[in-house]
């Protein structure tokens, strides 16, 4: 099976090998039509092959895409050689490529891939950015908060309608003002390009998106927006005990933080007891503080740091969660605190 990419333009971007390798005498079989090179080849007289009728049979896309591999194993093994065409680079945000890799061996069927450029260099003119400032590409179809870093040049590919259009916005509000300046790049290089500004709150609304769409998130230059990342809070308090800092905080030692770790510990309770969410949140940070400072102090001493403690809590929470994590059951809270119980016991021993 021969995999190619068709580019991210219109026929006039497909490289020369790409364009004579559809015209050839292989079945052609396309993820999808929806693509501007499709156009003009089927303008030719190319007869071409869509899975897009797949896309309406299921309700997301892993099973769309776990569909299309295995239609794709049964042509080739029922015809012989094909070419399969996707948008872009075979290797750039292609599921279906990475399905087809994983069961090639055990199908027995051969994948020889062709080039086709990826809409990246396209972007990056269009946009004017260099990605050796610190750039990411994520997919809009499993963005996760805390995959994102704001600090660098965000491209959120795959923005294929208005309800993963939504779902990018919700995501980036829970990290970035409402009112962010971010980007919407439809067929980047190609003839129907189209750059368009946009507020965050204004991303799912009156524009139109396609298969060709992405989202550009330009890096946070405004320090105030990153106070909600831990790294910015862990420069804060590194800034506090370095040189320069504060005099107050570079003094203090493990020990001579005990009274101010248990005054503040106090105070939370207080406020959990008054149930002033507002007032547990500003409480909640001050014990934070209390375990930053602390985490500091290790990593100038050479004992151990804030990444340390996070680890060790993490690998706690899994060893005595077997019921969460290892397939364990509990079936009530006695249960729990049964296992809690006997798990905390097995540490002892490791």
């Amino acid at each position: 099976m021969i995999v190619t990419g068709l580019g991210a333009g219109d026929i006039n971007q497909m490289p020369l090998g790409v364009y004579r390798l559809l015209k050839g005498p292989l079945p052609v079989f396309l993820r999808t039509r929806e693509h501007p090179a499709v156009r003009d080849l089927e303008r030719e007289g190319l007869r071409l092959s869509s899975f897009d009728g797949i896309y309406e049979k299921h309700p997301n896309f892993d099973d769309v895409y776990h569909e299309i591999a295995a239609t794709l194993f049964e042509h080739a093994e029922k015809h012989g050689e094909i070419v399969y065409a996707v948008p872009g680079h075979p290797f750039v945000g292609e599921k279906t490529v990475q399905l087809l890799l994983e069961k090639s061996g055990e199908r027995g069927v051969e994948l020889v891939f062709y080039g086709g450029g990826s809409f990246l260099d396209s972007l990056f003119q269009t946009l004017r950015i260099d990605p050796l400032e610190g750039f990411q590409l994520l997919d809009a179809t499993n963005l996760k908060r805390e995959d994102i870093q704001v600090t660098q040049h965000v491209v959120i590919a795959q923005v294929y309608d208005f309800y993963i259009a939504s779902e990018v916005k919700l995501t980036l509000m829970e990290i970035l003002p409402d009112d962010y300046d971010v980007y919407l790049v439809s067929e980047a290089g190609g003839s129907g390009e189209r750059l368009q500004k946009l507020k965050l709150y204004e991303l799912d609304r009156n524009f139109q998106t396609g298969n060709l769409t992405s989202v550009y998130v330009p890096p946070v230059k405004d320090e105030k927006i990153l106070y909600k990342q831990f790294d910015y809070l862990r420069r804060v308090v590194r800034t506090l005990r370095g040189p320069g800092g504060c005099p107050w905080d570079r003094k203090q030692t493990h020990e001579s933080l005990i009274p101010h770790l248990r005054e503040e510990t106090e105070e939370l309770i207080e406020a959990i007891r008054e149930k002033d969410e507002g007032h547990m949140v500003e409480e909640l940070g001050d014990v934070l503080l209390q375990v930053m400072h602390h985490s500091q102090i290790g990593e100038e001493q050479g004992y151990f740091t804030v990444d340390d403690v996070i680890e060790q809590l993490v690998k706690k929470l899994i060893f005595r969660h077997p019921h969460v994590f290892s397939g364990r059951e509990a079936k009530s809270v006695e249960d729990v605190k049964k296992i809690w119980k006997e798990m905390k016991e097995k540490e002892k021993d490791l």
